[in-house]
């Protein structure tokens, strides 16, 4: 029984030839979902994609970039260094394959190829690169929350910056501090805290788009990153996540700032660049969430409100 449509892997076919991309196109959809790109500069775009393919099977000879230099420049880039590439070509010398396998294909199929040992390799790397995926996704969750870690945190900003960089595009953070957690602990014990973060966690995740990300920035400390958003969208969000949590209703009767469990915010916004950073992002978040906590906490402070 075939996968349902929405859980299928994709796979892109690149190759200037329309016949050649019907032939794999045919062969690969029923088992797969599959785009396709007649030249390497629409490769690059997809691949750059908020939905990249799984993976990519490329042809070498085209005008402008050949397959050969879209592979590089894939592999140079950290957004899509990990897409397996498969080289399917009709250059067939021992130096060819030896080029593009150095270059950081998986492999490399030579036409005309057969039907079944095309599928047979693709089903291999799929199953691969799931694993990967899987071990990667793994690494990057908090054990507590379920929310992603600092980790995941990291990789995602760095991510979403060199995209708003090439986008021009606004990106906003948000870093959050449960207030007065210690006295929490210290009160209501240990086991009582660590279901108080599950709980705000949860309350966190439910606010947003599927795009946004939030996770565990680590201690008491969550974060969320909102991409292509400006500083009024950001306030906005940070004012929904701080209703989530006073939403909870835990009580909290050790705390100066409110008689429940609450949340100091801070909030910055950027459009990414060469000359910044996401270092410097996070630093405008966390001195706008200590002026927060200068301020009485249990509120959200930004630098377009300073």
């Amino acid at each position: 029984m075939l996968m349902n449509q929405a859980k299928r892997q994709t796979i892109l076919v690149v190759d200037d030839v329309s016949t050649n991309i019907d032939i794999l196109v045919g062969l690969l959809s029923d088992r797969y979902k599959v785009k396709a790109a007649k030249n390497g500069e629409k490769a690059l775009a997809i691949a750059r994609s908020a939905n990249p393919p799984d993976l990519i099977l490329l042809d070498v000879v085209m005008p402008d970039l050949d397959g050969y230099e879209v592979c590089r420049q894939l592999k140079e880039d950290p957004d899509t260094a990990v897409i397996p590439v498969i080289f399917v070509t009709s250059l067939n010398e021992e130096e060819d394959e030896e080029k593009g396998l150095k270059l950081g294909a998986v492999d490399y199929i030579t036409k005309p190829f057969r039907a079944a040992i095309v599928l047979a390799r693709i089903e291999n790397h799929l199953k691969l690169k799931s694993y990967q995926d899987l071990l990667r996704h793994q690494s990057t969750m908090d054990g507590l929350t379920g929310l992603p870690n600092r980790r995941a945190f990291d990789e995602l900003l760095a991510h979403e910056w060199r995209r708003g960089a090439r986008l021009e595009s606004p990106l906003s953070l948000i870093l959050m501090d449960i207030d007065h957690f210690k006295q929490y602990n210290d009160h209501y014990g240990h086991l009582a805290g660590d279901e108080c973060l599950r709980q705000v966690g949860k309350a966190l995740a439910s606010v947003g788009r599927s795009i946004d990300f939030v996770g565990r920035y680590g201690g008491e400390e969550f974060v969320c990153v909102l991409p292509h958003t400006d500083a009024d969208g950001a306030l906005n969000v940070a004012a929904r996540l701080q209703s989530a949590v006073g939403s909870l209703g835990i009580a909290h009767n050790h705390s100066s700032a409110s008689d429940k469990v609450t949340v100091s915010l801070g909030v910055a916004t950027s459009i990414p660049d060469q000359k910044t950073s996401p270092e410097d992002l996070i630093e405008d978040a966390d001195r706008m969430l200590y002026k927060a906590k200068e301020d009485g906490r249990n509120c959200a402070r930004s630098l377009a409100s300073a």
